[in-house]
């Protein structure tokens, strides 16, 4: 159970913090779905501020997917050699940019987007909601997982897929698309792994942090 019942509470509680990142892009330093998709891509396992820092070049050299797709892994590879298993996300970029050729045909729905290699549904949800695509689920980062049960809208788990289906069934679809990433980044400024800085958080009044540390 969760430690509130009513989704249309959970709504109203979590709407200050709503409020505060509405519409604030995604730290990925992207300039269009193309590199959106590539740098989702590359940041997995892997620090948005590492993409960011080698991303220029990699853009330089492939500006866009009918590039990659006349590439090859050996070409590819020194670019994003300092990226966590570059090797499997090489191989996973060439496929997709073979795959869908052209920019214009970056999916933009979920199934589409997680039908290809290497995007699951967290980063698909991010891919819809930088694009401003409907809202099909909840972004379910690092942050999420951590910061979702912490403040009490959920069950801890480790499992980003299981943190997804609790929140899309405890809160309703029209804050969806805003509120996987605004508890990230509530996670990434404010609710720190330790000392976290309650008072200026948002959702303090609401959040079951406090009670489970007295």
């Amino acid at each position: 159970m969760n430690l509130f019942d009513d989704n249309t509470n959970w709504a109203e509680k979590l709407e200050p913090l709503i409020t505060l990142y509405k519409g604030r892009p995604h730290p990925l330093a992207y300039k269009n779905p193309y590199q959106l998709m590539i740098m989702v891509i590359l940041s997995a396992q892997d620090s948005d501020a590492n993409i960011n820092k080698i991303a220029p070049a990699l853009f330089d050299a492939y500006p866009n997917l009918e590039s990659i797709a006349v590439s090859n892994l050996e070409s590819i590879i020194p670019y994003i050699s300092k990226v966590r298993n570059f090797g499997t996300k090489a191989n996973w970029i060439l496929q997709i940019a073979q795959e869908l050729k052209e920019n214009k045909n970056i999916p933009t729905n979920l199934d589409s987007l997680t039908a290809l290699k290497g995007i699951g549904r967290k980063s698909a949800n991010v891919i819809l909601r930088e694009t401003n695509q409907p809202a099909e689920g909840i972004i379910a980062d690092l942050h999420v997982i951590r910061v979702a049960p912490r403040i009490g809208i959920i069950k801890e788990t480790k499992d980003g897929n299981k943190v997804e289906k609790q929140l899309m069934e405890t809160l309703p679809k029209e804050i969806w698309g805003e509120i996987g990433m605004a508890i990230s980044f509530l996670g990434r400024e404010t609710c720190r792994p330790t000392n976290p800085k309650c008072a200026a958080c948002p959702v303090q009044t609401h959040c079951q942090y406090p009670l489970k540390t007295l």
